[in-house]
């Protein structure tokens, strides 16, 4: 066997590992449940899979979790993985925590995933259909501050709000990418997820 055979032989490709902590967003909510399972499409792990098939994706998503709740799986999600992909926020904003708080949580999550040795990536909090005008306000500045932790923390921004908004009105989901509970993504707002914001950290 030539020598370039005999090196192309031994060559492993390795799959990278990419856990993704968070809410009912990186849940798949509401066509899939992480305890009842449902529809494979209703997650943007999906459709990145189909587009990056070197990677392996791991759901940590629970609904309803706000950032402090989600810090406290981070080890757990962090172990065997090589990246981290860290979204949350809206349940704090929903259940009157201030942004400055979510904030805070999120930046403790990023920095415990380096010293974890890991790639991390940050999402930022998608529009909300159903949320009031002191809801929206509070998405906007969290937003904003997640900018901000990406800068500081040199880490990228997954842009979900910006990969789902309406043209039109930027403070809600386009209507062909939400589902009719208005809180969360269709499958075809997930697939946008999964296809045009996921980078690679």
């Amino acid at each position: 066997m030539p020598d370039s055979e005999r090196i192309a032989a031994t060559v492993v490709v390795s799959t990278v590992v990419v856990s993704t902590l968070g809410d009912s967003i990186t849940e798949g909510s509401p066509e899939y449940d992480s305890r009842r399972g449902g529809d494979v499409q209703s997650q943007w792990q999906h459709w990145a899979t189909l587009k990056h098939p070197e990677l392996e994706f791991r759901n940590f998503g629970i609904y309803g979790q706000r950032t402090d709740e989600i810090a406290g799986r981070l080890d757990d999600a962090a172990r065997g993985a090589d990246m981290l992909v860290v979204q949350g926020g809206i349940n704090d904003i929903a259940q009157g925590r201030s942004a400055d708080e979510a904030a805070r949580n999120l930046r403790a999550m990023v920095r415990r995933g380096r010293e974890l040795g890991l790639r991390v990536a940050l999402a930022n909090v998608l529009p909300w259909n159903n949320g009031r005008e002191e809801h929206l306000d509070a998405i906007r500045r969290l937003n904003a501050l997640i900018e901000q932790i990406a800068i500081e923390e040199a880490v990228p921004v997954l842009r979900f709000y910006e990969t789902l908004a309406d043209p039109e009105d930027a403070d809600r989901m386009a209507s062909e990418w939400t589902h009719a509970d208005g809180d969360h993504p269709s499958v075809a707002g997930y697939r946008r997820l999964g296809e045009l914001a996921f980078v690679l950290p």
